[in-house]
């Protein structure tokens, strides 16, 4: 696993960063915006910011004096990349159990 994907994953891994994701879905916002929303500091919002932005899953546009926060979709690939492996990989296990199971069935009762 890449650095990058590895990011992307930290960046999930804490339930504040995915509540900001889920409220930068409907639109861009700022600091100030996101800060309304949770009970942390403005500072604190920042360094989630920040985490996110690192593991691509946001980006920041510029506007004068304000920051605009929004998902990026694009940065969610590398995580579904490699989430899928193991989707292929389990889907693999259940076929081939399926298998052993409608073989024995056709065997008739175990002895």
């Amino acid at each position: 696993m890449d650095i990058y994907t590895q990011n992307g994953f930290r960046a999930l891994a804490d339930p504040t960063r995915r509540d900001i994701l889920q409220r930068l879905a409907g639109g861009e916002h700022t600091i100030a915006q996101l800060t309304e929303h949770f009970d942390m500091t403005r500072a604190a919002v920042k360094k989630h910011l920040t985490v996110l932005s690192d593991g691509g899953l946001i980006t920041t546009r510029v506007s004068g004096r304000e920051r605009f926060n929004a998902l990026d979709p694009n940065g969610f690939a590398p995580l579904r990349d490699w989430i899928s492996f193991f989707d292929q990989f389990w889907g693999n296990q259940l076929t081939n159990l399926n298998d052993i199971i409608e073989n024995n069935d056709q065997k008739g009762p175990l002895q």
